[in-house]
């Protein structure tokens, strides 16, 4: 079974053992854990998800989460005052990406069509329409500008022209 179709019985089956058996296929074949409060069915997974552990209180529309990306909560126990602190997990606005390696953790939101850059570690709300890379670091996406993600991918040609450009570019440098 493919992990598109794993994704979606994992995720929307009102059948729990049917849930449970995608879930534990998926932990063995893409090292991939999905769980969400809410979850839209147009969640895409780039390279099937592999590597990711999600723990979500919702994911939106239009949402693209790439490899080894981490969702989840960071709570913390008060001895002192025998309670749970900053309790939750994150809420994924619509069209939100989500690149390579991102960790998003605690009770926050992020905000419809942002961007959360490749290793980036968000602890805090992002404001819709943003750009979140390194630790906390959130400016104004371009609106000028395509995701990472857009729907005219480049075309496989493209990207191999590219990939020689810069192999040139770096045999012409090791010659200097």
């Amino acid at each position: 079974m493919n992990f598109k179709k794993l994704f979606q019985i994992n995720s929307f089956s009102s059948d729990p053992d049917a849930r449970m058996l995608a879930a534990e296929i998926l932990q063995q074949q893409y090292n991939c854990e999905i769980n969400a409060v809410e979850i839209d069915e147009t969640v895409l997974f780039a390279h099937n998800g592999k590597g990711c552990t999600i723990a979500a209180a919702k994911i939106s529309a239009g949402t693209v989460i790439f490899q080894n990306v981490t969702i989840g909560a960071n709570q913390t126990y008060n001895r002192s005052t025998k309670r749970w602190e900053n309790l939750g997990n994150p809420v994924i606005g619509k069209n939100v990406i989500i690149a390579d390696g991102a960790k998003i953790v605690g009770p926050i939101i992020i905000g419809d069509n942002s961007i959360i850059g490749t290793g980036a570690i968000i602890t805090k709300d992002v404001p819709e329409s943003s750009i979140a890379f390194g630790v906390n670091q959130i400016k104004p996406a371009n609106p000028g500008m395509a995701p990472i993600y857009y729907s005219d991918m480049p075309t496989r040609e493209d990207q191999i022209t590219a990939a020689e450009d810069l192999i040139t570019r770096y045999h012409t440098q090791a010659t200097q």
